[in-house]
């Protein structure tokens, strides 16, 4: 374990993490007594002290007992979206939108999240922003759009008889979505492909937030799911399902998505499906709270409908989660922030732990098993000589109290592929691109 892979080249400084307790992410017991050692933007040795040698000027940090874990991978996000208010929407420039988009990048960074799917309404220039280092933000794999059907969870069509798009959001490159029948469907599928989707997102079924349906709605048929998952595999990509009822749950399945978001209504016959398609969950737990507490603090923004959904759906969105834990279901971290407030997506690891998973499992979830499901898994995901360095210090043992993540306050150090978005522990690491 304390072999160097690479050699050090003379224009890098080594970083060397010390005095914590590494958590590699693939849900063996905690590492003490142990170096990190990182060169350039990969981790090059993890050992015991005594056995990894560290270069004379190395960075050497201090993780004063805290836990040392890989950057957290949030495969549900929304970073045009920050609560359900549509009136703040019709009032802002969608140029203005893509600018506020920054600082929530920056707060999702800060909370120990490195990587992210963006599950719609970001354009790819957002990633490509971030790739070219010209705003800070965590890895991003995006969805652009969401494909929905006329009525759909992300048809834009308000009872008021105009067209704002999904959420009130209209970005030129951010197609529509809304599709009826295969022909439809296969047209939006690649235009979504053309403006630079890395997933194709699909609502199967109606939402908390949408206005003109219930979460128990099926939206979409197996045929039109079908043929966005082949327009999508014809790109090497795959598809994500939008989906909170049961049927639309079953259609999205047999047309053969790769997870399920929310999955608020899983029958014993869906989660049986889920095993032998190997199909992930991505939760969303903390989506319908954050839904309730910004209706109990503006009851004049928030339409009635929504708040009343929410709580309709928050009990049984947490039996189904435990019954798909309880039966071996893949469970990859997911927050909806955008549906709530960016920055806080450790909540969805206390919420996810309050509902079944230890906390390494939580955590397991929100690095190798979302890296797997992003198909990231060889480089991220895990502590491993020779992945990209994306690893965080959280305050504290989050294996005794996972809810030390939660705050973050108490992710002290970020570091993305070796260089810092955040950094409270003292020594003087390079700061990533596109931050002061």
């Amino acid at each position: 374990m304390g072999t160097r892979l690479y050699p050090q080249r003379s224009d890098v400084r080594s970083i060397a993490i010390m005095n914590g307790s590494i958590i590699d992410g693939r849900g063996g017991d905690p590492l003490t007594g142990m170096t990190l050692l990182i060169e350039g933007e990969r981790i090059a040795a993890i050992g015991p002290r005594d056995q990894v040698h560290i270069p004379r000027d190395a960075i050497v940090i201090d993780a004063m007992g805290g836990s040392i874990l890989p950057g957290l991978i949030d495969c549900h996000v929304h970073f045009l979206l920050e609560y359900p208010d549509v009136l703040r929407a019709l009032i802002t420039q969608p140029s203005l939108r893509l600018l506020q988009a920054i600082p929530r990048m920056r707060l999702t960074l800060e909370a120990g999240v490195t990587t992210i799917r963006d599950a719609g309404g970001s354009p790819a220039g957002l990633k490509i922003a971030v790739e070219r280092g010209i705003v800070a933000g965590p890895r991003m794999q995006v969805a652009v759009s969401i494909i929905t059907q006329t009525g759909g969870h992300a048809d834009g069509f308000y009872p008021c008889c105009v067209d704002l798009g999904f959420f009130g959001l209209r970005l030129y490159d951010v197609p529509d979505g809304v599709a009826d029948g295969v022909d439809e469907v296969r047209k939006a599928a690649r235009e979504i492909l053309r403006a630079g989707a890395d997933w194709i997102k699909l609502a199967t079924t109606g939402g908390v937030i949408s206005t003109s349906d219930a979460p128990t709605s099926s939206q979409l048929t197996v045929e039109e799911i079908a043929t966005a998952v082949y327009e999508a595999a014809a790109q090497e990509k795959r598809c994500m399902a939008h989906a909170q009822g049961s049927q639309g749950i079953k259609n999205a399945l047999l047309g053969g998505v790769a997870s399920i978001e929310h999955g608020v209504y899983l029958t014993d016959e869906l989660i049986d499906l889920m095993l032998k398609r190997n199909v992930y969950l991505v939760p969303t737990l903390v989506a319908p709270q954050a839904v309730i507490e910004f209706g109990q603090e503006h009851p004049d923004i928030l339409p009635p409908m929504m708040a009343t959904k929410a709580i309709d759906v928050i009990e049984a969105h947490r039996q189904s989660f435990r019954r798909a834990v309880e039966a071996g279901v893949q469970v990859a971290m997911g927050t909806d922030s955008g549906v709530g407030k960016h920055g806080e997506n450790g909540r969805e690891l206390q919420l996810m732990v309050e509902n079944g998973l230890t906390p390494l499992q939580a955590i397991v979830a929100s690095t190798s098993n979302a890296a797997r499901l992003l198909h990231l898994d060889g480089s991220l995901g895990t502590l491993e000589v020779g992945k990209l360095a994306d690893v965080i210090v959280v305050d504290g043992d989050v294996l005794s109290d996972i809810s030390r993540i939660v705050d973050p306050r108490n992710v002290k150090l970020v570091l993305k592929g070796g260089k810092a978005a955040k950094n409270t522990l003292g020594a003087g690491v390079p700061m990533i691109a596109g931050l002061a």
